[in-house]
């Protein structure tokens, strides 16, 4: 991408443990920091809601309601609002999943890291209707979710699919 104060491609650059974004010209030096990114996990039954994505990277494979957040938004405001966007459902409490380190690919600039918080959400009405980034949505029992890896969109959707496993079958154990 451009560089921000002459107009010339940006390079990365890693200088020991520390990655830069450079401009070759007027040398202009931004940090390659994370980018946060939240997604809502939506539970109906053992049956979670998944995406199929529409766009590039990864057209077409499996995917969570999710996205980067905007500057100034709050991490949960960010998991609803792109829940809303993708399906058009709204929730009510959400739980706190965690966070997951993962990498978004950018077609020629390379990957940028990203930090990927994950709520857990209970269905309570309403279907989901694919929008946005989403080229479908569809209720799929969590188990097969868990086999269904080389379908994933990312690689840390593997650990989130296993804590979300846990955590509805102890609910289940409660009732």
């Amino acid at each position: 991408f451009p560089c921000p104060r002459c107009g010339r491609a940006v390079r990365r650059v890693t200088r020991g443990a520390r990655r830069e974004i450079r401009c070759p010209r007027c040398r202009y030096l931004m940090f390659d920091y994370p980018r946060p990114c939240a997604g809502a996990v939506v539970a109906r039954g053992g049956d979670v809601l998944v995406l199929r994505r529409a766009h590039p990277p990864r057209v077409g494979r499996l995917d969570i309601p999710g996205g980067f957040m905007e500057a100034g938004e709050g991490i949960e405001h960010a998991a609803r609002r792109e829940l809303r966007e993708e399906t058009g459902l709204t929730v009510g409490r959400m739980e706190p999943l965690g966070m997951w380190w993962d990498r978004y690919p950018l077609r020629g600039f390379g990957a940028i890291p990203t930090m990927n918080f994950y709520f857990l959400a209970r269905w309570r009405g309403g279907e989901p209707v694919a929008a946005d980034d989403a080229a479908s949505a569809e209720w799929m029992p969590v188990a097969t979710l868990a086999r269904l890896r080389r379908r994933h969109s990312w690689r840390h959707m593997g650990e989130v699919i296993a804590e979300v496993r846990r955590r509805v079958a102890r609910s289940g154990r409660q009732r």
